[in-house]
């Protein structure tokens, strides 16, 4: 039988999240709401197809926007592969007992660690030890060790959500230990792993701060052509309009932060919809 005293410990901490679940809804709300109201006007292709100037009327987006999706397109080349990979080796190969536990713990103590630190980090090996200096590639390598944990801890996760009765019923019908992992295990787990992935590069693409440790440039008048140019992103020119004094550049970041938000929940859409169709498909 429950305590009443239990129950009503349970009512309390119910009531405290609704609370702060509605106050957080409502704070959204009222930012997406001014970021509208500021940013909706400058909203044009005009915004988009112009590089960043010093007059807000001829400023826009455009270097920020193919700086991103070079960036991600490089991180993901890195960090999926490895991530994928490394997880799958953890969890199906890896060594267990106490130091499986370790590195277990140590994987998801980096998945909180702080982004600043990954990009001090990228500024010591990447930009000065391998002398990639302030290219793309440094930036994408910086972003890769950021989301990687992410990406492990993920597929490590939906590779242990699936039921053993797939791997035994592979096993009874003779099959050897990687026809069973890549062959069943890995497409069962594939829609979680996916979704992880969409939603690490979904954190990525919004990160400033090991960027600017980095070395990324807040002002570009040109299309990266290749991994070792210079570069910037959305985020970082939405902070250096942000800290302009002028108030039509703060115009212009809340309309910066209209469309980084408006692809953020794209990516958000391709992860839900990717995971609900390969359930469809593997439906265990």
């Amino acid at each position: 039988m429950i305590s009443p005293t239990r129950i009503r410990k349970e009512k309390a901490f119910k009531f405290i999240a609704t609370v702060a679940t509605w106050t957080s809804v409502l704070i959204l709300i009222v930012l997406l709401t001014h970021i509208l109201s500021e940013g909706w006007r400058w909203l044009d292709w005009q915004f988009m197809d112009s590089f960043p100037s010093r007059f807000p009327e001829k400023a826009g987006l455009k270097a920020g926007i193919f700086g991103s999706i070079w960036l991600m397109a490089l991180t993901a080349s890195i960090s999926i592969p490895i991530g994928v990979f490394a997880g799958l080796f953890l969890e199906e190969y890896g060594i267990k007992g106490i130091i499986g536990k370790i590195i277990e713990v140590n994987m998801a103590n980096l998945a909180g660690v702080p982004s600043i630190v990954y990009g001090l980090l990228g500024l010591t090996v990447f930009v000065r030890y391998f002398g990639f200096d302030r290219s793309l590639l440094s930036g994408a390598l910086t972003l890769s060790l950021l989301i990687m944990p992410v990406i492990v801890v993920a597929t490590r996760e939906s590779i242990r959500a699936v039921p053993n009765s797939i791997r035994f019923g592979a096993y009874a019908m003779g099959a050897r230990k990687h026809h069973v992992v890549f062959g069943q295990v890995l497409p069962v787990a594939l829609p979680g792993i996916m979704t992880g992935v969409i939603l690490a590069l979904s954190r990525a693409i919004g990160e400033t701060a090991p960027l600017i440790i980095v070395g990324a440039v807040s002002y570009i008048s040109f299309i990266p052509e290749g991994i070792m140019d210079e570069f910037t992103v959305m985020p970082l020119q939405i902070y250096n309009w942000a800290g302009r004094p002028q108030a039509d550049f703060h115009q212009l970041a809340a309309a910066g932060i209209i469309v980084l938000v408006s692809v953020m929940l794209v990516m958000n859409f391709v992860a839900v919809l990717i995971r609900h169709k390969m359930q469809k498909r593997y439906r265990f």
